[in-house]
C-alpha cells in the first residue's frame, strides 16, 4: 500500500469520478485505475463500485475511506519531513495571484509555505488579468479556468471547484430568496469583468437540464475582491467562485443561493511557460497549495 494508490481512491470517493481524480493528480485514467486496483488487491476487498456512467463506495469502501483518510495525512507528514530532513530549498519566485483568493486566503497559506522554507524568496503581484507569462517578470501564474494560450502548463490545485450564487442575510431579508436562478433578472446583480469581457450571463446545471441567465445590476468591477465585498456588504447577488467564498459561507456571513443548481466550473491551476520551471520549489508549492485549497 502507497501513498500514490491512497491518493487516488481518496480523491476518487470524495468527487465520486475516477476521472476527476486522475485529472486532479495529474495522472492518466488507466494510471488511476491500476493504482486503485492495486489497492483493492492490497486490501483483498472492492473498494468503489463501477460502471460506465457511475462511481460509488461499496460498503467495505465506506468502512475503509476514514483509515485511508488518517494514513494519508501520516503518510504525507512523514514525507515532507524527511524531504525537509534532505534539503534546504532556495529560490526566489515572482508569482501573479486573483485579487480575491490571493489576499484573503493564499497570502496567509503562502506565509506558511514560508515558515517552513524560509530560505525561499517570494515577491506577489495581485491582479485578476493573467500576466503574460512570457514578457512579464512573472515565474508562475494562479489563476481560475483554462488557460487561452494552450502553450501554457496549468498543474491543477483544485480542478472541480464552481462558482456559487451567494448573497449576505441582510439582502435576503429585504429582496427575499430564489426560487431558481431564472429569478435573478429581478435582482441586483453584481458582475464582474476580465479584460474586455463582462461577465453577465451566468450559466447554471441540474442533472440535464442546462440554463444561461443574462444579469444586471448597478455595480461592475474588473476587482473579484470588491465583487465580494460587495456582497458582504449586502450590495447584492454575487456568482463567485465556492473557494473564494467558503470561509464566508461557513461563517453565515454569506448564505448560498439555489443549492440545488450547480454553477459553472471554476477549475483552480498553477500556470507556467514551461515544465523545465517546475523545480523542486514549484513542487512543494503547489502540493502545499493542493492541500490548502482541499482544506477549506
Amino acid at each position: 500500500m502507497n501513498l500514490g494508490d491512497l491518493e487516488v481512491f481518496v480523491r476518487a470517493a470524495d468527487s465520486g469520478s475516477l476521472s476527476a481524480a486522475a485529472r486532479f493528480l495529474d495522472l492518466s485514467p488507466a494510471v488511476a485505475s491500476a493504482a486503485l486496483k492495486r489497492l483493492e488487491a492490497s486490501v483483498g476487498v472492492v473498494l468503489l463500485l463501477r460502471s460506465t456512467r457511475s462511481l460509488r463506495l461499496s460498503n467495505e469502501g465506506e468502512r475503509f475511506l476514514p483509515a485511508a483518510r488518517l494514513a494519508l495525512n501520516e503518510l504525507r507528514n512523514a514525507r515532507d519531513q524527511l524531504s525537509g530532513a534532505r534539503q534546504v530549498i532556495r529560490d526566489s519566485l515572482q508569482i501573479s495571484l486573483p485579487s480575491d483568493l490571493g489576499r484573503n486566503l493564499m497570502l496567509a497559506w503562502l506565509d506558511e509555505f514560508l515558515l517552513r522554507y524560509p530560505e525561499v524568496s517570494l515577491r506577489l503581484n495581485f491582479s485578476d488579468r493573467l500576466a503574460d507569462i512570457y514578457r512579464q517578470p512573472v515565474d508562475l501564474a494562479i489563476r481560475y479556468g483554462i488557460p487561452v494560450d494552450s502553450a501554457l502548463v496549468a498543474v491543477p490545485l483544485l480542478p472541480d471547484n464552481r462558482r456559487v450564487l451567494c448573497a449576505a442575510p441582510a439582502y435576503i431579508a429585504e429582496h427575499g430568496d430564489l426560487s431558481s436562478p431564472l429569478d435573478l433578472p429581478a435582482h441586483n446583480c453584481l458582475r464582474f469583468r476580465l479584460a474586455d469581457e463582462l461577465h453577465e450571463q451566468w450559466s447554471f446545471s441540474r442533472g440535464d437540464e442546462k440554463i444561461n441567465v443574462a444579469v444586471s445590476g448597478n455595480r461592475l468591477a474588473d476587482d473579484g475582491d470588491v465583487v465580494r465585498r460587495w456582497a458582504l456588504s449586502g450590495q447584492g447577488i454575487a456568482y463567485k467562485s465556492r473557494l473564494d467564498v467558503a470561509p464566508d459561507l461557513a461563517a453565515g456571513r454569506l448564505v448560498e443561493l439555489c443549492p440545488s443548481w450547480q454553477g459553472e466550473l471554476a477549475p483552480l491551476s498553477l500556470v507556467c511557460a514551461d515544465r523545465r520551471q517546475l523545480s523542486p520549489t514549484v513542487v512543494l508549492l503547489r502540493e502545499h497549495l493542493r492541500h490548502c485549497c482541499q482544506s477549506v
